[in-house]
């Protein structure tokens, strides 16, 4: 690559990719961002572990680096996108793919297989885009090797959630060999930045993005960022927000084979058949008038279940609603929402369970969709309600500030927002998009606003081909 090109040879490293592996959002990116990057004209590779989960699937596979160990390289394609799924059955055949007492010597060993068949693998990159902590070693390792033929090229860091930081000890370092140079970090900052592998990442990076703008605000408070704070404020400079995208040939209502009956805005009357096919599959009344409010998450503290427990109790005291929650997570949340629908069985229904189909169904059928998140850096959730016309009741924070627009009453907004994280802050919010379903005129011009947001990769893909532009210039003149 010429010195002021444009880079065009991408290699992405993530640790989930969808469809063959997707635990959290970072699987949905991985999924759509590199195929949009690639309708731009660029040459994106995809690394990714090659799981035991994965190794089940029908791929056609080839073997293009053999290593020590048992370790290897093969070569697939997904979706129209190369990927290379790097092979070590000690650390990547097991039956989940993370929650491992040495998961970080799993990453690890992700980035030195990939580092040890680089030569080898017919290609060479532009830039090395590393995708939050299971790819920030790779940094650390070119950091101790400057010989290696990858150490010299730019290096693009995505923080997906800057709550997993992968904070490791001392004998982590002594076991591996890092040295104090990748483990230094710029003067003034306390050492313990330097000792994750997220942290890694972001020392070690030539441009920082995160799936945002108010959430690489955010992370440079110390609310938001922790101890990684004053890196990403020493670093603001080089620190981006890129909104994330969805695919909006997969999340399409007109074509979605999951729904009771396809819609689009122009044929928002045959939404309500899926609201009485869900409200039946869910076991609840069958009524198409009462509002129904559906929620598709994890069930951790970070997305707020709780708070959505919490507000439909306070609501159904005097409000006729229904509540459909889809999801897994903390026993602790699941068991309070089963109380829930124990209590008011005939207004709250509860699946505890992963459930692509019933996921759409919920999208395809409800009224409001809630996103009640305590932080949510960049958040798909709303994105789908909207596509699929279920308006989104979201806490005013990160990507859900920056993607849904807070009704104003005079013909403007896409959704409904609330910003102090409490039930009664919550049931406020929803007491006002209650108000607004009541008038369906008006209910019917803010779907028709929300399900024609540009809410495609196309725009932000062009924003991160200029993202690894920007990183070879810092790496010309750091």
């Amino acid at each position: 690559m010429m010195p002021g090109s444009v880079p065009k040879r991408i290699l992405f490293l993530t640790a989930e990719l969808a469809p063959l592996v997707k635990v959290g959002g970072l699987g949905d990116v991985a999924g759509s961002l590199p195929r949009a990057l690639c309708r731009l004209g660029l040459d994106v590779r995809i690394a990714l572990p090659y799981y035991a989960s994965v190794r089940k699937q029908a791929l056609t596979t080839k073997k293009v680096a053999s290593l020590p160990r048992g370790a290897a390289v093969w070569l697939a394609e997904v979706s129209g996108v190369p990927v290379y799924l790097v092979e070590h059955d000690a650390w990547f055949g097991r039956a989940e793919t993370y929650g491992y007492p040495d998961d970080y010597a799993r990453f690890l060993a992700f980035c030195d297989t990939l580092l040890a068949a680089a030569q080898r693998l017919g290609w060479q990159p532009d830039v090395l885009h590393m995708n939050d902590w299971h790819a920030g070693f790779l940094a650390t390792r070119l950091v101790d090797d400057p010989e290696h033929p990858w150490a010299a090229l730019p290096r693009v860091c995505t923080v997906h959630n800057l709550g997993y930081a992968a904070a490791f000890e001392a004998r982590f370092v002594r076991a591996h060999g890092f040295s104090n140079r990748a483990l230094t970090p710029p003067d003034g900052l306390p050492k313990e930045i330097a000792r994750s592998a997220l942290g890694q990442a972001l020392l070690h990076a030539d441009q920082i993005s995160t799936v945002s703008p108010t959430y690489a605000r955010e992370i440079q408070t110390a609310t938001y960022g922790g101890a990684l704070a004053p890196l990403l404020r020493r670093r603001r400079t080089r620190l981006s927000g890129i909104m994330n995208g969805i695919d909006t040939e997969e999340f399409d209502p007109a074509k979605d084979p999951a729904l009771a009956a396809r819609f689009d805005a122009r044929r928002l009357d045959k939404r309500v058949k899926n609201k009485t096919a869900l409200q039946h599959r869910m076991g609840l009344p069958v009524d198409e008038r009462v509002p129904l409010l559906g929620m598709v998450s994890r069930l951790v503290v970070q997305k707020g279940p709780d708070l959505a427990a919490g507000a439909v109790e306070l609501l159904l005291r005097n409000r006729s609603l229904q509540l459909v929650v889809l999801g897994t997570g903390e026993e602790r949340y699941e068991q309070q929402l089963e109380r829930l629908a124990a209590r008011h069985p005939e207004s709250v229904a509860v699946s505890i369970a992963f459930d692509v189909a019933l996921g759409q169904l919920i999208y395809g059928g409800c009224d409001l969709f809630l996103m009640p998140s305590r932080y949510e850096p960049g958040g798909l959730g709303q994105l789908i309600a909207m596509r699929y016309g279920a308006i989104p009741a979201v806490r005013r924070t990160g990507g859900l500030a920056d993607s849904v627009t807070p009704y104003d009453g005079r013909g403007h907004g896409t959704g409904f927002a609330f910003q102090r994280a409490t039930p009664r802050a919550l049931a406020d919010c929803l007491e006002r998009a209650l108000d607004v379903y009541g008038r369906p005129a008006s209910w019917r011009k803010l779907q028709e606003r929300a399900m024609a947001q540009d809410l495609s990769w196309e725009g932000s893909a062009r924003q991160y081909a200029a993202l690894y532009q920007r990183a070879e210039t810092d790496r010309l003149d750091p």
